[in-house]
């Protein structure tokens, strides 16, 4: 065939036909009532070659696992120093002392209930103090354990008098330790029979 021969309108005119006329569909075959169209299911097809998905791993930045866990170590160090705090930081201190008792006096042959109320600031403790009477009385040093979050200890001193006539009675705490403090009250013994 020589160049003169050639054309290409005659050459691809078999691939430009147009669009195939649709035809009527017949089935392959009746079942019952349900037709059957085309070659049923086919067998999966293995892939011509093996399918391998790239996998691509992001470069990891310089410092990236320490940023992720940032947060939870500020966290955690903060609750540890609370707690540390609450256990070992500062010991009780003492706010306010006071010693009350009946302004009344005891009845004959009786107790007066001598109270002291110290106010603390709640934290757990041991406190020191002994009680010096007006009679001439000074008890041994005695010791009182506050828990943590009691806010006030009552420490009691119990005065037995006895006999017929009156005392003037004074009654006093000394605190000696966390600190110095004392607080005093002062009563009357009367019994006339």
């Amino acid at each position: 065939m020589s160049d003169e021969e050639y054309s290409a309108t005659v050459l691809g005119s078999h691939w430009f036909s147009g669009p195939p006329q649709p035809q009527e569909a017949v089935p392959d075959r009746v079942e019952g009532s349900v037709m059957r169209f085309g070659p049923g299911v086919t067998a999966a097809m293995p892939a011509p070659f093996p399918v391998v998905v790239p996998v691509v791993v992001p470069p990891r930045r310089r410092g990236a696992g320490l940023r992720r866990y940032t947060l939870a170590a500020v966290v955690l160090a903060a609750v540890l120093a609370y707690l540390g705090w609450q256990r070992f930081g500062p010991g009780i201190e003492v706010r306010d002392v006071a010693v009350t008792t009946d302004p009344a006096g005891p009845a004959c042959d009786a107790a007066a209930d001598v109270v002291a109320v110290v106010g603390t600031n709640g934290r757990p403790g041991t406190l020191t103090y002994r009680w010096v009477r007006s009679d001439g009385t000074t008890s041994e040093a005695l010791t009182e354990r506050v828990p943590r979050g009691q806010r006030e200890a009552r420490l009691h001193l119990l005065w037995t008098f006895r006999g017929t006539g009156s005392y003037q009675a004074k009654a006093e705490l000394q605190l000696l330790s966390p600190g110095q403090r004392t607080a005093a009250v002062n009563f009357t013994y009367r019994c006339n029979p």
